[in-house]
């Protein structure tokens, strides 16, 4: 599985792109609020990606942000809703306005996107309902540097760490949130551990 992609955007075409990692072009297929949000031609570009295998392609989907690819991917679990249907869904809704769609039971917003008719927006309704809260939508960041990209990781590993724990998504990232916030940028993840598991004692 292809988690993610760094690379050297070459082509920009509607909800396609083409990126350059190492001399090797990928076709990436991204949503249109994705799409809206990379950076020009020839400029350095990060994506979270998804594959999808079939019998008779493989396709590589391309998210701005972990959240957006996070609904990817549970879009898909739905029945009847296949990654060219999820495509559209995110390219009609910021990943944040279908979750609050969901939160607020708004169907009538859902049925306003192509592709998606009221038995399916119930269905996302029904399905999604439970998800959301372990999903993080966050908004769109420029390429990492090195010394951003170990700060992400650092963060995994941590959130990682307290899901091993039994915290559940949602809690587990404010909780590392938080510490990470009141921290030295410096700061290992077995340390930024011992502060967010040292806030929850303190409560």
């Amino acid at each position: 599985m292809i988690g993610r992609l760094s690379g050297r955007l070459v082509e920009k075409r509607s909800e396609q792109l083409l990126v350059d990692v190492q001399g090797v072009g990928y076709e990436v297929l991204v949503s249109l609020n994705t799409f809206f949000q990379v950076p020009d031609i020839e400029q350095a570009l990060t994506l979270h990606t998804h594959l999808v295998v079939r019998e008779d392609a493989q396709q590589l989907y391309g998210f701005a942000t972990d959240s957006e690819r996070s609904l990817f991917r549970e879009l898909i679990k739905i029945n009847g809703v296949g990654p060219k249907l999820a495509l559209a869904i995110l390219s009609g809704l910021t990943a944040e306005e279908l979750v609050r769609c969901v939160q607020s039971n708004d169907s009538a917003t859902l049925v306003r996107l192509p592709g998606v008719g009221k038995k399916t927006a119930e269905r996302l309704l029904i399905e999604l309902r439970d998800r959301v809260e372990q999903l993080q939508c966050g908004t769109v960041a420029p390429p990492p540097t090195a010394a951003d990209d170990t700060d992400t990781r650092t963060v995994e590993e941590a959130e990682s760490a307290l899901r091993a724990l039994g915290y559940k998504p949602a809690e587990a990232s404010r909780l590392v949130q938080v510490a990470h916030s009141n921290a030295d940028p410096t700061i290992d993840s077995e340390t930024l551990i011992r502060l967010a598991l040292k806030s929850v004692v303190k409560k």
